[in-house]
């Protein structure tokens, strides 16, 4: 598996990564896995797919992604992205599979730190919540019923593009003004481990996928 390790752009900029990753590995026909770890300066808003921004009326970086799903506020957080023939993954043409299978990685590196997470619950969507993270599918990534990690696919020509957000912290007060939500449901990387930087964080999750 290939490693890119973390590094800081802009909505824009991250989002033409990720779907030039995927492009080259489909143009390549590659058969290696790629796994990004990046992060988001000004912090941004991406919108899925299909999402219509309308509700957002804060002044705020904005941006599209290829994957579907909701919104997400890029702040204090570690995104993830995988790329890899859907063949690479067990049971990769069930898209439950491989969410659970790629989100599987994520989990085991936590448990090298001494936290169990496991998968959501499938839970009734209420259209009201723009916010990714307030809404729970078999797929996301929780600790004690609470969401930690939020992930969203996209697929093309036998290829997938994986990408999610890891929460390490956030500004709640900032959040429910954004989204007009009250948050809550979702748990974060500081809380979970508060002796631990992001910067110690992300060291130690490079060096994990480095040995996958």
């Amino acid at each position: 598996m290939k490693l890119l390790n973390y590094a800081v752009h802009n909505g824009l900029e991250n989002m033409r990564i990720d779907s030039e990753l995927l492009e080259n590995a489909i143009q390549k026909n590659s058969n290696e896995p790629i796994f990004r770890l990046y992060g988001w300066s000004p912090r941004c808003v991406s919108l899925g797919r299909n999402q219509n921004g309308d509700f957002l009326h804060k002044n705020i970086d904005v941006v599209r992604r290829l994957t579907g799903g909701r919104a997400l506020l890029h702040d204090n957080e570690i995104t993830y992205s995988f790329v890899s023939p859907i063949s690479f993954i067990p049971n990769g043409e069930s898209v439950t599979k491989s969410y659970k299978y790629i989100s599987g990685i994520l989990i085991d590196f936590f448990k090298t730190l001494g936290i169990e997470l496991d998968f959501g619950e499938n839970k009734k969507v209420s259209t009201h919540f723009d916010y990714c993270m307030l809404l729970s599918t078999g797929a996301d990534v929780c600790y004690k019923g609470e969401k930690i990690i939020g992930s969203a696919q996209f697929r093309k020509n036998g290829y997938v593009l994986q990408h999610g957000s890891i929460l390490f912290g956030y500004d709640k007060d900032f959040l429910e003004e954004l989204f007009n939500e009250k948050v809550k449901g979702i748990t974060t990387v500081n809380n979970l481990l508060p002796k631990i930087t992001k910067e110690e964080f992300i060291s130690l999750l490079e060096q994990y996928i480095k040995n996958l």
